[in-house]
């Protein structure tokens, strides 16, 4: 009886080429600023004047609060102004008349003072007055809510005609579009390759939505965490991106690729053609004699599908890069050669 024909399996020598080595993380886009609209006076809300999830600029009319009984405490606190200044006018004049009166011996020494701290305390009183009016003024202007910033604001919370608490009632938000941040965590090794923004060149990262398959906009680094967080065992980082026309949204989850720096003539072979055995990493290789023999690797990380070999393998060696689900150690196979590339970008 014929014997089977031996196994066919393409086979490549390792490829040798300087590589960029890039790590991924899991990010969220999250504003740069995030702001709870709230009313800082108590009353019944008059108007809205923004339709829901509008772009507004600071100073935009937001919410009107009904104005009306904080106008007539602003009169009245201006009454009570202009009555304290006629009080500490007429306190002064006493005063005055006192000062010549007593110089002529014509009124005790207890008078003059009794007249003197009566115009110090008309002119408490004015002050007095003075601070409660410019309060009214401030609580009048606050009747008008305008937007802080520029962005993007919510719904509204609460409808016309409803009463409003102040600094308790929140009104709506407001978060800004342009630019944007978006926030990963990545190992201690890798955060300590990046350096600190600020100190040296700005790091560039790179990132795809959900759907995407390139790795096609970009941002640059401009926050890295001064601690390791105790209980996830990362390093919290944070990238700037701009965002003029508002596509990226706050909540909105991405994949992060940055750099860890170059590896020069760096050994590669498919990821595919890498297994596992317990706590090692093995490749097929063929010998002189066409005999598979597995070669344990020390396994670096992986650039665009294909895994630099630290350590195992020499140049000259025949790696099985195709065909090696029939191929086992101490088959013997017949070799068709192959080539290892690195992807075209």
């Amino acid at each position: 009886m014929a014997a089977p024909p031996a196994p066919q399996v393409t086979v490549a020598a390792p490829l040798v080429h300087s590589v960029d080595v890039h790590d991924e993380a899991v990010g969220r886009f999250e504003a740069v600023q995030s702001i709870d609209i709230s009313a800082q006076v108590s009353g019944r809300l008059a108007a809205v004047h923004f339709d829901d999830g509008q772009m507004v600029e600071a100073g935009d009319v937001l919410f009107t609060i009904d104005p009306a009984p904080f106008a007539a405490a602003v009169s009245q606190a201006e009454a009570e102004r202009a009555r304290a200044a006629a009080m500490r006018d007429l306190a002064a004049e006493e005063r005055r008349r006192a000062e010549t009166l007593v110089d002529q011996d014509a009124i005790s020494r207890e008078e003059f003072d009794r007249r003197a701290s009566g115009a110090a305390e008309a002119t408490a009183a004015l002050n007095a007055a003075q601070a409660r009016l410019e309060a009214a003024r401030i609580d009048l202007g606050y009747t008008t809510i305008t937007a802080p910033i520029d962005g993007r604001v919510s719904d509204r919370r609460i409808d016309p005609g409803n009463l409003v608490s102040a600094n308790d009632s929140l009104l709506t938000t407001i978060v800004s579009v342009d630019p944007i941040h978006i926030s990963f965590a990545v190992t201690p090794e890798v955060a300590s390759t990046m350096g600190r923004p600020g100190m040296g060149a700005v790091q560039q990262v790179r990132f795809r939505l959900e759907g995407e398959s390139a790795f096609t906009h970009s941002g640059r680094v401009d926050f890295i965490d001064n601690q390791v967080d105790p209980r996830t065992g990362v390093v919290r980082m944070r990238a700037v991106v701009d965002n003029p026309d508002g596509r990226f949204s706050p909540g909105q989850f991405v994949r992060v690729q940055f750099s860890r720096g170059s590896i020069a003539n760096a050994m590669l072979v498919p990821e595919a053609a890498v297994s596992s055995d317990q706590n090692f990493k093995y490749v097929l290789v063929v010998n002189a004699e066409n005999v598979v023999e597995p070669r344990p690797i020390g396994a670096g990380p992986v650039v665009d599908g294909l895994r630099v070999v630290q350590g195992g393998l020499q140049a000259e060696d025949r790696v099985i890069v195709a065909g090696g689900q029939a191929a086992y150690p101490g088959t013997l196979v017949s070799t068709t050669p192959g080539k290892i590339e690195l992807a075209a970008r």
